[in-house]
């Protein structure tokens, strides 16, 4: 037993080492990487990053141009923009990671128990998935969301009814694929529960794709959340968010173009690196790429 632990330790300890082999040797999914670190460190300690305040108004400093007292230059209202594009950066990832949690809660149950049970079950739930994915997402959120009234809570209702039905896809297939393995036929003849199958060894086995579509995903939803935001229907002002700095500062394009590029910048750059690193952990997960 003692020989069995320390070889499996062993594979393990090489898998990860060319796991990280594989991830060195991609340069963009580095940057990638490097990016989102510095998305998370300023939504996590945005005090530490600037010592302005996103919300309260000064009016001695209205519109002014970027410099050292203020990076990003000013708002109509004398706020710090740089203070709050870093503030932005936690509502967007809060928005994300949120929306992820409850699509994934959602989805990857459902998409399991459809594909390993079959039959009925497996009929009901793509149906009812069907007709989710059978609406543009961006048309379903905005109606969603003006059903329920304008608010960032709303928006990530909204877009958790609309992201589900990917992930209940992704995970049925994986479940189909898995049910008729030798191991699993093993664990029925010895009269482990369906449910435990599911959970002990179906679930394990579809992580995969399901953490590479996820990954995909977070830029997905901070754009997204972002348009809505945009449109109206997600946060209001004063809120520090990116969308409603972009929305805000198109009456000023002409006198103060730092108002919507910098705030635009950080939309673009965040969704980029989500990107990056969702297609690395896609060539690191493939297993033609690990032989």
């Amino acid at each position: 037993m003692a020989i069995e632990s320390v070889s499996r330790r062993q594979i393990q300890l090489k898998e990860w080492q060319h796991s990280f082999h594989l991830f060195v040797q991609n340069p963009l999914t580095v940057i990638g990487t490097i990016l989102v670190i510095i998305l998370l460190v300023a939504a996590a300690f945005p005090q530490l990053l600037t010592k302005h305040d996103p919300i309260l108004p000064n009016y001695d400093a209205i519109l002014e141009a970027p410099s050292r007292a203020h990076l990003f230059g000013t708002d109509e209202f004398g706020r710090d923009i740089f203070a709050r594009v870093v503030y932005g950066a936690r509502v967007s990832v809060q928005t994300a990671f949120l929306v992820l949690t409850i699509a994934l809660l959602l989805g990857v149950p459902l998409g399991i128990i459809a594909g390993f049970m079959g039959g009925k079950i497996d009929e009901t739930i793509m149906r009812i998935t069907d007709v989710f994915l059978a609406i543009p997402g961006l048309i379903l959120a905005m109606v969603i969301s003006a059903s329920l009234g304008p608010s960032l809570r709303n928006v990530m209702i909204a877009l958790a009814l609309v992201w589900w039905p990917s992930f209940c896809r992704v995970a049925r297939g994986q479940a189909i694929s898995i049910r008729e393995s030798t191991y699993i036929e093993a664990a029925r003849c010895l009269g482990v529960s369906r449910s435990r199958i599911m959970l002990t060894h179906v679930l394990p086995n579809s992580l995969s794709p399901i953490v590479v579509l996820a990954t995909l995903d977070m830029g997905s939803v901070i754009l997204t959340a972002a348009g809505l935001s945009f449109l109206g229907f997600g946060a209001q002002p004063p809120t520090p968010e990116w969308g409603v700095m972009v929305t805000t500062a198109r009456s000023h394009l002409s006198d103060a173009w730092w108002y919507i590029t910098f705030p635009g910048a950080a939309i673009f750059m965040t969704v980029m690196a989500f990107n990056l690193i969702g297609d690395g952990l896609r060539t690191i997960m493939d297993p033609r790429s690990r032989k």
